[in-house]
């Protein structure tokens, strides 16, 4: 037992200095790095001062006219306190808000009211004091169609008007430009099938706080907390947009409030939605299908710039513009003078070059 006990003693000695070497190991650390994390209190600061250290600028590109500071009129986004549908920037949309505060607001107030009323007259007429004999009254043929066919033509007059929504919502019209949207857990990724296949991968912002030195933080300039992400996915104004829908992983949804666009991202299934955006300006939206732990971290943000705007972010990030494609034939005319062994070596180039994501960032 001594032996043991002499045997533990020796153990704990041992190991206690290297135990008490470890904090002391880690506290060189932050002293290194305490120069790169000296940034400015407020993140517009940091972000003018050192944008490639301090805050890289993952959505400015000053080339574009892309991911710039949110407009003025802060449409597209939460209202604090704020009550009612959000502003609609699409058809869909608007006849949509109409429908629903013009008429079914309307007609739920219209049909409480008459309830309310019929409840206190009932409430008057029938009460014991007024009426000390009950009547004995089973059936009442007119009564009994009154309150059948009044409901089914509510009914019909909510049905009429939604079942035009829904086949004007989910009957596209030929698309100018298609996005395929991807849900994974738990981020987004958008690709452009229709300019050269390239994809982006979009992220949620953390805040300054939650961030380590060097790594891109929200500002005001990228959206609300909680809604802006490091990458937007960039649609042109006025153009036909379908998107198609799916997950890689469990199953989400894609909703933009102020497109009136919701629809699930399901695993092995493609959904479609379109949309028609005439305003331009930033759009944030959220995944509305319970995903997982991060759930609610998991925003989306659409940028609607001009077809000039557009084909200049595509070109950014590698794809090529619709209207491009036959301006490049000419250009590899003189090609076809060099001999017929170079053909194959520059298609094989050619084919080489998918786009890719050059901004994507860590998941989340």
């Amino acid at each position: 037992m001594k032996l043991i006990a002499w045997a533990i003693a020796l153990a704990a000695a041992g190991l206690s200095p290297a135990a008490a070497q470890t904090p002391q190991a880690a506290q060189p650390q932050p002293a290194v790095t305490a120069p790169a994390s000296a940034q400015p209190q407020s993140p517009e600061a940091a972000a003018a001062s050192t944008p490639d250290k301090a805050n890289p600028p993952a959505v400015t590109t000053s080339e574009t006219g892309v991911g710039q500071a949110l407009p003025e009129a802060q449409i597209g986004m939460p209202v604090k306190a704020g009550t009612g549908l959000q502003e609609q920037v699409t058809d869909v949309g608007r006849f949509a808000a109409g429908f629903h505060n013009n008429w079914l607001l309307l007609l739920c107030v219209a049909i409480s009211l008459f309830v309310l009323g019929l409840l206190g007259f009932t409430m008057l007429r029938f009460r014991r004091g007024a009426n000390p004999t009950p009547s004995r009254t089973s059936h009442n043929t007119a009564l009994e169609v009154v309150w059948t066919l009044v409901p089914v033509l509510i009914l019909v007059a909510i049905a009429i008007p939604s079942m035009r929504l829904l086949k004007t919502q989910y009957t596209p019209p030929p698309a100018d430009l298609t996005v395929k949207v991807t849900g994974n857990q738990w981020f987004w990724t958008y690709s452009y099938p229709d300019n050269g296949g390239f994809e982006i991968v979009s992220n949620q912002l953390k805040e300054q706080r939650d961030v380590k030195p060097g790594e891109r933080f929200r500002t005001d300039k990228d959206g609300p907390p909680m809604l802006a992400v490091d990458e937007r996915m960039v649609i042109p104004a006025g153009k036909v947009v379908k998107f198609l829908v799916t997950s890689n992983d469990v199953i989400h949804a894609f909703w933009v409030p102020a497109f009136w666009s919701k629809i699930d991202a399901n695993p092995g299934q493609v959904n479609q939605i379109w949309v028609k955006v005439d305003r331009p300006g930033v759009y944030f939206g959220q995944c509305t299908e319970l995903c997982g732990a991060r759930h609610g971290y998991m925003p989306t943000a659409v940028e609607v710039v001009s077809p000039e705007q557009f084909d200049a972010w595509i070109v950014s990030k590698g794809g090529t513009p619709k209207g491009a494609r036959p301006a490049a034939t000419p250009a590899a005319a003189p090609a076809a003078a060099e001999p017929a062994a170079a053909t194959p070596a520059a298609a094989t180039t050619a084919e080489a070059q998918p786009a890719t994501n050059q901004a994507a960032t860590a998941q989340n």
